[in-house]
């Protein structure tokens, strides 16, 4: 669910995904008329209907996520700082990502930085929009792997807002430029910048 609410576009989310309902794996649905795509409501996922709600809460106060253009990889100006890309991917280890670590072995643990400064669209006025910068952490391991963040350029120090492990962070970890944050086994961490 969090990987569907952070993509860009508009999440195409089925009735009752939100409360945790299930077609075991069936992608033909429409066709069927029983208990396998019926909505059970005495069998909520409550907790899973709160993280979704939180997700959706949060995609809505983030324009960084609700882009109506596509990411390009291009540089973006930001004042008198040298320009960084709208958005980037980063090994595991922190290292900008190449072909090459495209591969099985390197492509299970990634983050993907999203430049809040480069938001492409415009408000109704013209007026430019601007958002906190993330890394999301994706973790598709069978075992914790640890994530360390990029140089300074692209931020200095980051914040844990969501963990698909624990939906409420109790004490979330802050990180350094450089730093490293723990990702348990297939999760996702996403990190705002502190400004």
């Amino acid at each position: 669910m969090a990987t569907l609410m952070l993509s860009l576009g508009v999440p195409m989310i089925g009735h009752g995904d939100e409360l945790g309902r299930t077609q075991l794996g069936n992608n033909n649905g429409y066709c069927q008329d029983s208990e396998l795509t019926w909505v059970n409501w005495d069998d909520v996922d409550e907790t899973m209907l709160a993280f979704t709600q939180s997700l959706t809460r949060f995609r809505k106060a983030h324009r960084a996520f609700l882009r109506r253009r596509f990411v390009t990889g291009r540089p973006v100006r930001r004042g008198g700082d040298e320009p960084i890309t709208d958005v980037a991917w980063f090994a595991s280890d922190g290292r900008p990502m190449s072909e090459d670590d495209w591969s099985e072995e390197f492509g299970q643990a990634v983050s993907l930085f999203i430049n809040g400064d480069g938001i492409r669209d415009r408000g109704p006025q013209g007026e430019r929009y601007v958002d906190s910068s993330f890394m999301l952490c994706f973790n598709a391991n069978p075992q914790w792997t640890e994530f360390v963040m990029p140089p300074g350029e692209y931020g200095g120090k980051w914040v844990a807002v969501l963990d698909t492990s624990q939906p409420a962070l109790d004490e979330p970890p802050t990180v350094a430029a450089g730093g490293s944050v723990w990702v348990p086994d297939r999760c996702l961490i996403v990190l705002e910048q502190e400004r």
